[in-house]
């Protein structure tokens, strides 16, 4: 099979572009290129020239701001479908999850053993690959789900046939051996991709003559690496991304250090070549852990030496802490990972409760948080059609900007410390990072055990805030292993809005503990505040707690909706009087 599809091809692309990015990577091709919108063919005189195309150019070569893609062409009728095998109820229940089920036009399952196949037929290429990429090792009771493209002849006798497609959104062939995000690797790739730092005077060996050093890279360890050459033109470090499963990853990493050490010593360079890997710091504080605990094990076992970036250094536009590993090659690979083990248990733990509970939260942009590297899965698109209406609180002024909410969360008094940090850095690296401005209120007397922590800010910056909060109470160890971190949060209400949020009998405040799993209390006996407010104790573990915190605002966004006073058609004041008639 020697024609080629290509793919994500601008519109501004003719077939000279084609032509010349081939003969710069010296890839003959038999004729000439047949230009579409959108995608091209070409001939090639053979399997292995072909090949060679898919593997330097698939991904890799960008023209006019588009990465292209380069697939065997396959015959219109051979259209392919999504395959996972697994048992029959342990796959619609991720489809749900991941939230690829709108996505879905067909669904045939297959009974005969303990392990199910179920087809599910796309429409669309992209629909395909990004069902594939978010569904492929999906673990749920232990079972992980397999995916892959499969032929229609290979598919159940009794599926319809697939209409609608387009020749130029359809699945072009089987999936090749080294393509990223495809169902033919053996192993499962990571969610989390390895990013590591490289002086700049190494990247033209990293990427060898003609790019075929980076090439026999991915290959050996199954990989697509990213070298970041345009970004931060002139710096000393230039970063690169690699994607595979973690073994993949730890190669490629291991291979990229020997090369430099060897183009060190060619080009007779003295100083020592540090390993550094990138890490959001969303991440960072559960790597180092209590008072250091899980970085100083990671030093003793992998016998290196490393550091990590200030909390200075970060900023809205750079999230990601430097993780500096000295040792030998050897020694930097077992840090390296042991660290990305870690990492990665963070990010799934995070991704696993952020699924759970992000589609019950309204009012709340989770798009834009930028809590997780690259985007989640399952974070969908933004929720904006949830947000309460302009002048409501925790909604949106008329200019655009949320409105500022204020919380006050209880913490141990013991924890104050660890929340404010040596000489304040903590406190203010997290009211930065959260946008929000965060306070630590006075001891009420000599024995409190617990302190108020005030909070100020738009929902996204308090779900940041208070997110953070109850992380940092878990990495420090003021609960147990075992046990959930659960905080009381203060919200102050309108007095005349109290009597709705509790509802007839209590039936609200009853709804609300059912639907969030948060203790919410009214006290009835509270004298209202010089601004006529009366507080609304919420106490829960984190997403309970702010599940319950946007239902409470969305409840006092109706009540200021009804307390407005509706204008009168003809404009402020009393009626005009009617003109006479003569």
């Amino acid at each position: 099979m020697n024609k080629l599809y290509i793919g994500n091809v601008s519109e501004e692309a003719s077939a000279e572009d084609l032509e010349t990015i081939f003969e710069q990577w010296k890839i003959p091709h038999s004729g000439p290129f047949l230009v579409k919108t959108g995608y091209a063919f070409v001939d090639c005189p053979d399997e292995k020239i072909a090949m060679k195309a898919i593997d330097i150019l698939s991904g890799k070569v960008d023209l006019h701001g588009k990465l292209l893609e380069v697939e065997h062409s396959v015959p219109k009728r051979q259209r392919y479908l999504f395959k996972s095998d697994c048992l029959v109820y342990k796959v619609v229940s991720p489809c749900v999850f991941l939230g690829v089920e709108s996505m879905l036009s067909l669904l045939t399952v297959n009974t005969d053993t303990d392990t199910a196949v179920v087809n599910v037929r796309y429409g669309a290429k992209d629909q395909a690959r990004q069902a594939m990429e978010k569904l492929n090792g999906f673990l749920m009771e232990n079972f992980a789900l397999k995916v892959s493209y499969i032929p229609d002849e290979m598919a159940t006798a009794d599926a319809p046939p697939l209409g609608g497609g387009r020749r130029g959104f359809v699945p072009r062939g089987p999936p090749r051996s080294g393509s990223p995000g495809m169902g033919a690797r053996p192993k499962l790739q990571s969610e989390v991709p390895l990013r590591i730092l490289v002086p700049t005077q190494f990247v033209g060996a990293i990427i060898g003559k003609e790019g075929a050093t980076i090439r026999n890279i991915t290959k050996q360890t199954h990989s697509k690496i990213d070298i970041h050459r345009k970004e931060n033109a002139g710096a000393a470090e230039k970063p690169i991304t690699v994607h595979s499963t973690p073994e993949g990853c730890s190669n490629a990493c291991r291979t990229i250090m020997e090369i430099m050490q060897k183009e060190a010593l060619d080009t007779k360079f003295t100083e020592e070549i540090p390993l550094k890997i990138l890490a959001h710091n969303n991440f960072v504080g559960r790597l180092i852990g209590k008072e250091g605990r899980n970085l100083k094990k990671i030093e003793v076992d992998t016998e290196t030496k490393i550091t990590i970036s200030p909390l200075q250094d970060l900023t809205l536009y750079n999230p990601e802490r430097t993780i500096t590993v000295k040792g030998s090659i050897e020694a930097c690979s077992r840090a390296e990972e042991e660290v990305m083990k870690k990492v990665r248990e963070s990010y799934e733990n995070d991704v696993a409760a952020m699924n759970l509970q992000s589609n019950l939260i309204p009012g709340l942009n989770l798009n834009a948080l930028g809590l997780f590297p690259g985007g989640a899965p399952g974070m969908g698109p933004s929720m904006g059609h949830n947000v309460p209406p302009p002048g409501a609180q925790g909604g949106y002024s008329f200019g655009g900007q949320p409105e500022s909410e204020t919380v006050h969360l209880f913490i141990p008094a013991l924890a104050v410390g660890a929340i404010i940090g040596k000489q304040g850095q903590h406190i203010k690296q997290l009211s930065r990072y959260a946008g929000a401005s965060i306070k630590v209120a006075p001891p009420e007397g000599m024995d409190t055990k617990q302190r108020m922590v005030i909070i100020a800010g738009p929902p996204e910056a308090q779900f940041k805030a208070q997110g953070r909060i109850f992380g940092k109470l878990k990495e420090e160890n003021f609960f147990g292993p075992k046990e959930e971190v659960k905080l009381e949060a203060h919200i102050k209400v309108p007095s005349f809005a109290a009597g709705r949020v509790i509802g007839k009998g209590g039936k609200t405040v009853n709804e609300l503990q059912n639907l969030t799993s948060a203790e919410v209390v009214v006290p009835r006996d509270q004298t209202p505040d010089e601004n006529d407010q009366v507080i609304v104790k919420i106490t829960g573990h984190f997403y309970a707690s702010q599940l319950a915190q946007r239902k409470i605002q969305e409840i006092l966004s109706q009540v200021r909706r009804q307390q407005q006073p509706k204008p009168s058609p003809r404009g402020e004041g009393p009626p005009l009087p009617r003109p006479s008639r003569k």
